[in-house]
């Protein structure tokens, strides 16, 4: 059987690439490795590393025992991470690290890890091997490359030019956090004391661009789309999927909002965000209108509780990816306005939960706080941006 290792063991990896494999190819393992704490690989390690998939439509729901992941490891544990990245058995390492951890570059971050395991692969003589994000960053194999390359030594990057290639990936199903009640409802419909079911909806998409020098799952099966060029498949998600998201975790829980669902139902929200649509297809070479049909179908779909809060984490280097460059395109007010609410969302929030809170506590504190927060974006506040924080301030 062939290996795959995964970096980064939270819900979406079990209901996308797990999910993906377990549909496709049952030649094909994954050995899954936490992003930080242990507490998921202690969890699935006691029941066999099984768990239930919840696929949660408008008309119900449906349970499947998901086998594929045969071992689940802490991040800690390095040395079985190098073992098995030693081993020809091992094909193709993914990764789900958010887009913030392609930035950590400290002694045990996922880069420095992945570095570890390409010098054990080396050393062994095991061969090419492919590594692939799947977290929702413009570029991500190229991100992923860059991030492992500024952490490897001369002689891994000679290696690596030869033998590793870094697919870029579009990503796409919405996955909301596991609470207690989905836990109990579990075990009421399976008999399965499942502590770490995952709860997901039935629209699920994988576009790939890229090769795998080692071989992979037939993921055709399981409609995975390959193509030749990502970049406007990339776009199209970020902008419009991930980009209406972040509008309506700022935005709506400023109104009162908790969940997606809720803010949709909101026709001043959701005017915001076919605003945002608007400006974001301007810079799309597809015709997009079956698209955004679609995205209101399921962030309506009222048995998927996807909370905004949930989504408003790491808002600094989100909004940097996904309402920045669409106001590079339209310099439009969906846009601006998307901005804004994360500016006073920020300003607004006592706690805020980014690993970049530091600096957006700092621009808080500072004269012109509006300015000081849309440079931790990258940008200067013009007066569109400072329209719109003082029209949300003041409703």
């Amino acid at each position: 059987m062939s290996t795959l290792v995964h970096l980064g063991l939270g819900a979406f990896h079990r209901a996308h690439q797990v999910w993906y494999t377990h549909e496709a190819d049952p030649d094909w393992n994954y050995v899954s490795f936490t992003g930080r704490s242990a507490r998921m690989s202690d969890l699935l390690t006691a029941q066999d590393n099984k768990y239930t998939l919840v696929t949660r439509s408008k008309d119900g729901d449906t349970f499947d025992l998901i086998e594929t992941i045969t071992e689940t490891q802490p991040a800690a544990n390095v040395e079985r991470l190098m073992e098995l990245m030693a081993s020809s058995d091992v094909k193709v390492v993914t990764l789900t690290i958010t887009e913030a951890g392609y930035d950590d570059t400290s002694d045990n971050s996922a880069p420095q890890r992945i570095a570890k395991g390409l010098t054990a692969r080396k050393a062994s003589g095991a061969g090419p091997i492919a590594i692939m994000s799947c977290d929702n960053v413009s570029g991500n194999g190229e991100k992923c490359k860059q991030a492992v390359y500024a952490v490897a030594d001369d002689e891994l990057k000679a290696w690596m030019d030869e033998n590793v290639t870094f697919p870029t990936t579009s990503i796409d199903r919405i996955t909301p956090a596991t609470t207690d009640e989905l836990i109990e409802l579990v075990e009421k419909e399976t008999g399965f004391a499942d502590k770490a079911p995952v709860v997901t909806e039935p629209f699920a998409s994988w576009v790939i661009e890229g090769e795998f020098p080692a071989g992979r799952p037939n993921w055709e099966k399981a409609a995975v789309e390959f193509v030749e060029d990502i970049e406007p498949f990339e776009h199209r998600k970020l902008w419009l999927l991930n980009g209406s998201h972040s509008l309506m975790a700022y935005y709506g829980q400023l109104k009162g909002h908790e969940t997606v669902a809720d803010a949709i139902g909101d026709p001043d929200v959701r005017e915001k965000v076919e605003a945002l649509w608007d400006e974001a297809a301007q810079g799309l070479p597809m015709d997009v209108t079956d698209y955004r049909a679609s995205l209101i179908e399921r962030f309506e779909n009222p048995n998927i509780r996807h909370n905004l809060a949930q989504i408003a984490i790491d808002g600094a280097t989100k909004q940097q990816n996904r309402a920045v460059p669409i106001y590079d395109i339209a310099h439009g007010d969906g846009a601006a306005f998307s901005i804004a609410a994360w500016i006073v969302y920020c300003l607004t929030t006592e706690d805020i939960k980014d690993t970049r809170a530091d600096e957006i506590n700092e621009a808080k504190g500072q004269s012109d706080p509006v300015q000081a927060l849309c440079q931790v974006l990258g940008i200067d506040a013009d007066e569109k941006i400072r329209a719109h924080v003082g029209e949300i301030q003041n409703a």
